[in-house]
């Protein structure tokens, strides 16, 4: 048993840690550039390299991955699957759904206007867009790799449980009439799902992964420089000041300054990462990386487009004060999942 618990231990330190991409880069840094990792340039160089290479290795196999598996459910299979499902049965399984859909907010709210136009349950679809870009199979696995699979596992629970509960609220109000009326006048067209071969799903599946990494790159590395400059040139009281345990409004803060941002799950675990190494509670963290995600000022203009200001508002108001329960919670909890 023994054995096992080590070989385990060794599959997850070099296929999702890395360790051996860490060891080259420290050469790399050390020998090209001759400094040291300790030192905060050499830091913050390994930091970007490490991090960038890591994040985009990861993406690219978990994107491939997942995109296969997604081939079998195509938007007009989806439809079908959660128009026969009401109630709360009906919000878990959007809200599950959403975790397969690889998509940032932005993305996610053209399907939303596609499954309210297919007549889908107003709760059932604001469960797939609260989860689809909060929650996905490929950030559970890089979170996984970065905080380790308790806080990963953690993030996909609270995640699912806030999209479970923000559909069920909003289904529960009766708020379809604040939809804008032209979505609900868009034809949706049944298309017939053709069987794909299997080179087609491997097409589909390469495809989607340079869509995806065209799509998100530049956040990666935004997020991957800001990552570097917290963890190596801010001073850790500084951060911990600001955000840190001894501040109670820590969580409001994080979620505050998450909200004007837009980047996916992807560009901002660097910077929780960052964050999390200068002691900033992990509620803390978690609160900022959902804010990005799921209330993003731009995607919230975009749904600003479709639903009415009340529905907006509804919205917004459910997913931020979940988000702030979230960060509290696992403040006060933390010991469990460190």
């Amino acid at each position: 048993m023994n054995l096992v618990y080590q070989f385990f231990n060794w599959l997850n330190a070099q296929l999702l840690k890395m360790e051996w991409l860490y060891n080259l880069v420290t050469l790399l840094v050390e020998k090209a550039f001759g400094l040291s990792i300790e030192s905060r340039l050499g830091g913050s160089i390994h930091f970007f390299i490490y991090d960038t290479i890591k994040i985009f290795i990861l993406l690219s196999i978990l994107i491939f991955v997942i995109s296969y598996i997604q081939s079998y459910f195509p938007p007009e299979r989806t439809k079908k699957l959660l128009g026969g499902i009401r109630g709360i049965k009906g919000n878990i399984l959007g809200a599950l759904l959403g975790t397969i859909t690889p998509f940032c907010s932005c993305s996610s709210i053209p399907i939303f206007i596609g499954f309210t136009s297919a007549g889908l349950p107003i709760g059932v679809t604001f469960s797939f867009l609260i989860s689809s870009p909060l929650v996905d199979l490929a950030s559970m696995l890089i979170l996984t790799s970065f905080f380790g699979i308790k806080i990963a596992i953690a993030y996909l629970v609270v995640g699912l449980i806030l999209a479970v509960i923000g559909g069920t609220i909003i289904d529960k109000l009766g708020l379809e009439k604040y939809v804008e009326g032209y979505v609900r006048e868009v034809k949706s067209v049944d298309i017939e799902v053709g069987e794909m071969s299997r080179a087609d799903r491997l097409s589909y599946a390469k495809e989607q992964v340079i869509f995806i990494i065209k799509k998100v790159w530049i956040y990666i590395l935004i997020g991957v420089g800001i990552g570097a400059a917290i963890h190596n040139w801010i001073p850790q009281s500084i951060v911990e000041n600001v955000i840190g345990q001894n501040n109670p409004f820590a969580v409001v803060l994080a979620t505050a300054v998450g909200i004007p941002m837009y980047a996916d799950i992807f560009g901002t675990i660097p910077i929780a990462e960052a964050l999390f190494a200068k002691g900033v509670g992990i509620g803390t963290v978690l609160s900022f990386m959902m804010a990005v995600t799921a209330l993003s000022l731009p995607s919230m203009i975009m749904l600003g487009k479709v639903v009415k200001p009340k529905l907006l508002g509804i919205f917004i108001a459910i997913v931020a004060i979940g988000i702030l329960f979230i960060g509290y919670l696992f403040n006060a909890i933390s010991y469990v999942f460190i």
